[in-house]
């Protein structure tokens, strides 16, 4: 099996109720997924049709009822919840509508902070920090906070940082909802080299066509399940 073909995460069978009172709510019915290195995935379908249960399990932020994840070719259903957390630490990368940066940081400073968490000494962190924000245009950009940035420019910090660790996998939940159409479409373009060129696999949760467009593949949900 080639590298490029090579399942990041994959689930099997996978159901998930989530529990509101004396309400239950099925969020996922038997969902079966592979998502294979470098390709970038888009989830659509309606509000409460599975997307964000999908992003949470293959993100490891939350655990099925039933059924099998797969991460790298191992099941991950047995992590207790510090092997869950070095594991996403490591191996993932998110990016979030609202960017979600520290305002207090510099834009390098943001990037840097994964690195930082993982233990990665000063040096080799400025090296890569500097490589990646001069790959997602921003390295005239270092020292500023995020709030003297657009919004397009914020999101391409958040890429950056999500993409520092050379992560096998990246989360984006409605990573274009805030953006104009022009910036959108800077933001897309630069997922997608990025994604292939280092060959990070993105699960992208969205109601936008720009970015459905620009995907290697599109699956729709309705009522917890692929359609």
């Amino acid at each position: 099996m080639s590298q490029r073909h090579q399942a990041v995460v994959e689930l099997h069978g996978v159901h998930k109720t989530y529990h509101l009172g004396a309400h239950v709510i099925p969020a996922l019915q038997g969902v079966d997924l592979s998502v294979q290195r470098g390709e970038l995935l888009a989830l659509t379908g309606p509000s409460g049709s599975g997307k964000s249960t999908i992003l949470n399990l293959c993100g490891l932020i939350d655990t099925p009822d039933t059924g099998d994840i797969l991460f790298g070719g191992h099941t991950v259903n047995g992590m207790d919840e510090t092997q869950r957390t070095l594991l996403r630490r490591d191996a993932l990368g998110f990016v979030f509508q609202s960017f979600n940066l520290v305002p207090v940081m510099t834009v390098a400073e943001n990037v840097d902070y994964p690195l930082f968490l993982a233990g990665v000494p000063a040096e080799e962190r400025r090296a890569r920090v500097a490589a990646q924000l001069k790959a997602v245009g921003l390295q005239d950009h270092a020292h500023h906070r995020p709030d003297a940035l657009s919004g397009g420019q914020r999101q391409r910090v958040a890429i950056a940082r999500a993409l520092i660790k050379a992560p096998k996998l990246v989360i984006a939940d409605e990573p274009t909802a805030a953006l104009d159409s022009h910036t959108a479409d800077q933001v897309l373009d630069l997922m997608r080299e990025r994604g292939h060129a280092e060959g990070a696999a993105f699960v992208i949760a969205t109601h936008d066509s720009r970015l459905t467009s620009r995907c290697d593949r599109v699956l729709a949900l309705l009522d917890g399940k692929l359609v």
